[in-house]
């Protein structure tokens, strides 16, 4: 099947500022899906690559065309596609593409493959570049594809394809929500369900609960000192970075010495996962909590995100980019 002519925003330097961008799409192969952007959420890795704040670990190339919360509906199946059919709802995450021989792609762990390609600014098998979400039309191959049910908003799910993945799995026991502000504290524990919360700049409250929690997922993509955190932490507890700051944190090893305490990293997950997490919330009618933006905002939704100023998480309605 011939490629097709796609249409999408990106950037054509660090700047980061995000302009209309005409593109040659993958041809849709025989077992690849093609399918219509709806939905995108808008991720802060993102605002990261677009401007090239990981040059030394993870440099980007222009013109970078990001986005890998991707939603939307099938139009063309390639002749050996088995999972999919023109009309369903997919989605799309971080990765689309893995070597399918390694222990971690036997394991279902294909976002840790040493040859994993990530949805955008990588070299796809055939050494063209992968462009994301922020664009009309996908292709992507079935296995890197998660079926969206039906009765699950688009555009509330599509974040759940990296920051839903990404903290699925500890999430499952987490009972206590920290952050620098009170101001989250009503919404957090009546509308979030938290059993606690904790406010990080308080350090009565910090003091209080020290050596109470068995885990911390920390989201925090800025720059912030790790040891408050440890120090909430149980014996044997655990500390999980799934942020990504722009320079190196401070890791204090005498408490986690002291306290045989633990910290590691977790990246967004593997494909099993991604749609077991997809399911959950259609069962359990958890929708994420949006902002709906048109594209001519898209750049000072950038700007916002860039200062925190985003409730919740910003997800690009693609209709707008057409």
């Amino acid at each position: 099947m011939q490629p097709k002519k796609a249409f999408g925003w990106a950037a054509r330097d660090s700047s980061g500022v995000l302009s209309p961008f005409t593109f040659s799409g993958s041809a849709t192969g025989e077992k690849d899906v093609t399918f219509k952007v709806l939905y995108c959420g808008i991720c802060h890795s993102d605002l990261h690559l677009l401007q090239n704040e990981f040059e030394n670990e993870w440099p980007s190339s222009y013109p970078l065309l990001p986005g890998h919360e991707i939603v939307g509906v099938v139009t063309q199946v390639g002749s050996k596609v088995e999972k999919f059919q023109v009309g369903d709802k997919v989605g799309v995450g971080c990765v689309v593409g893995s070597c399918h021989t390694c222990d971690n792609c036997a394991n279902n762990l294909e976002n840790y493959c040493n040859k994993m390609i990530l949805t955008y600014g990588a070299k796809y098998y055939d050494v063209t570049t992968t462009y994301g979400g922020y664009s009309d039309i996908m292709v992507a191959n079935e296995q890197f594809m998660v079926s969206i049910p039906d009765n699950l908003p688009l555009d509330g799910g599509a974040p759940l394809l990296c920051a839903g993945i990404t903290v699925y799995s500890p999430c499952l026991v987490c009972m206590s929500l920290i952050s620098t502000s009170p101001n989250k504290k009503k919404e957090a524990i009546e509308h979030l369900g938290a059993y606690s919360f904790l406010v990080s700049r308080n350090q009565d409250e910090m003091q209080a609960a020290m050596g109470t929690l068995d885990g911390i997922i920390d989201t925090v993509s800025a720059s912030h000192p790790l040891l408050p955190l440890i120090g909430l932490l149980k014996t044997n507890g655990k500390l999980v970075l799934v942020g990504v700051p722009e320079k190196p944190l401070e890791l204090p090893v005498f408490p986690l010495l002291m306290g045989r305490k633990i910290v590691a990293g977790s990246c967004t997950g593997g494909m099993k996962e991604t749609q077991e997490v997809i399911n959950f919330a259609a069962k359990h009618n958890i929708i994420t909590d949006i902002e709906v933006i048109p594209i001519d905002y898209m750049n000072i939704a950038m700007e916002r995100l860039s200062r925190a100023d985003v409730k919740y998480r910003n997800t690009l309605k693609s209709t707008s980019l057409i």
